[in-house]
């Protein structure tokens, strides 16, 4: 069963609350109109991915269609939560974006090689930033055609 909401849900997995406000805004000038709900970490990002806790509800926290993810959160981190997500038989579905600070060779093998459908580093300046986030809107939520989300 798909989601019901009317465009792709976006699972941001930010822990910065001024990455998070900056993202959010990003999005917005983009013209980006799609449902962006955060979760502070890769232990919360799996609650709501495994529905457990206050996340159980499907209609309150419907699957989404994208996942996009920090790399260095504290508890579970964003190599954890990808891991996971491309082990689980169900979740693998979902396209995970991995949006970082990180531009270390390792870590970008390493999220390929756990499944990672796109690496980006998060641009230092403003400018850089809004723009990467334009042609993120721009490819996977204009161009790209995304899998339905699962109830």
């Amino acid at each position: 069963m798909s989601c019901e909401c009317p465009e792709p849900l976006i699972l941001l997995v930010e822990d910065s609350p001024v990455d998070y406000e900056i993202t959010k805004r990003a999005f917005i000038k983009s013209g980006f109109k799609n449902e962006l709900v955060r979760c502070e970490g890769g232990d919360e990002a799996l609650d709501y991915l495994y529905r457990r806790g206050k996340y159980k509800d499907p209609k309150t926290s419907p699957a989404p269609h994208v996942v996009l993810l920090d790399l260095n959160m504290p508890g579970t981190d964003g190599r954890g939560v990808l891991k996971t997500i491309k082990d689980d038989p169900v979740l693998r579905r979902i396209p995970v974006i991995v949006l970082t600070t990180s531009d270390d060779q390792k870590d970008i093998e390493d999220c390929y090689a756990l499944g990672a459908n796109c690496y980006v580093q998060k641009p230092v300046n403003l400018v850089g930033f809004m723009d990467s986030i334009q042609q993120l809107n721009d490819f996977w939520f204009s161009a790209a055609l995304l899998p339905k989300a699962d109830a």
